[in-house]
């Protein structure tokens, strides 16, 4: 007899509402402190937007030796650019619909941008705004009033004391009620009764003057180009021990120059759609909870073309069985 059969919940929770999936959990997962949860997330939530029209130079967070090409021979360069950075094709509604409720968001501001407008990057520039992106967050929450989402910025370029400030008084004004200051405990119950359904974490030091902020999520970054040595690294991990609250364990595969350059006709796409069974596999065996060896947040790139989100939402049986 399975878990959710013996707790009279007659489905697999792969089966629930992909956009609504947290408003059908059943009851007995409602009180869980979320960061004990299954939950899945996009890495580099905002790249399916990147500026191909945009002159600026490849941002400082890719290899040197692409950095000075892309100066002399920015034309040849910047397609294997755009090629490998791009890690998710679809907009953030259809990220969220999809189930997603973890957004990976890397912050910049544009060079010799005279304006306060903020972007994503990866390589290269977002066209789409920071302000405009979290409006459709916003809009999105709204029609899903039950669904709650995790909005990690981190990685900031570029951004002054006073762009951070105006960065934070954004996501507020956005935001305004649904934005949950930092508590002890979380779980579905409370913040659904406190109308909550955005938690932000912030990884600068400007978070200890916010009540709205919440503390840097960690992220397991395995840093590697095969699926086997991503799992053999986030075993690693798990042995040394769950981190408190919030963590992400990270299965997003990495390019090096050295990878681009050996596989000139590929992309990152490429890469990842190849490796997800095998990742799939290693997901499918992992548990929630506040235990030595479990997982909270699975995060992966091209999050709508494969099976994560509903393997890893199928993870919280394990917590239904357990009880």
């Amino acid at each position: 007899m399975s878990a959710v059969e013996t707790t009279g919940f007659k489905r697999s929770l792969r089966d629930l509402p992909a956009d609504n999936w947290m408003s059908h959990l059943p009851r007995a997962l409602w009180d869980v402190p979320l960061c004990n949860l299954a939950i899945p997330g996009s890495h580099n939530t905002v790249t399916y937007c990147l500026d191909k029209n945009n002159r600026s130079p490849v941002d400082l967070t890719q290899p040197d030796m692409l950095q000075k090409l892309d100066k002399y021979m920015k034309p040849l360069i910047r397609p294997f650019v755009y090629k490998w950075a791009i890690t998710q094709e679809c907009g953030v509604k259809e990220q969220l619909d999809a189930g997603v409720r973890y957004c990976d968001l890397r912050i910049a501001h544009r060079p010799n941008d005279h304006s306060n407008d903020l972007y994503f990057y990866h390589g290269v520039y977002t066209t789409v705004t920071v302000e405009d992106f979290l409006k459709e967050i916003r809009e999105w929450l709204d029609s899903h009033p039950r669904e709650v989402v995790i909005l990690s910025f981190s990685h900031f370029l570029g951004l002054s004391q006073e762009l951070h400030r105006l960065l934070i008084e954004t996501i507020k004004n956005v935001f305004i009620t649904k934005l949950c200051p930092k508590m002890e405990s979380i779980n579905l119950r409370n913040l659904w009764q406190l109308g909550y359904q955005v938690i932000v974490s912030y990884e600068h030091n400007v978070l200890d003057h916010y009540d709205e902020l919440w503390a840097p999520i960690p992220y397991w970054w395995a840093n590697k180009c095969k699926a086997e040595a991503l799992i053999e690294e986030l075993e690693c991990r798990k042995q040394r021990g769950r981190p408190e609250g919030f963590f992400v364990a990270g299965i997003n595969l990495t390019e090096d120059l050295k990878y681009i350059c050996s596989h000139p006709t590929e992309s990152l796409k490429d890469l990842v759609m190849s490796t997800y069974p095998d990742l799939l596999e290693w997901v499918k065996v992992q548990y929630p909870g506040s235990g030595a060896g479990s997982i909270n947040i699975i995060a992966g790139d091209f999050i709508t073309e494969s099976q994560l989100v509903p393997t890893v939402i199928a993870l919280n049986e394990y917590l239904l069985w357990a009880q």
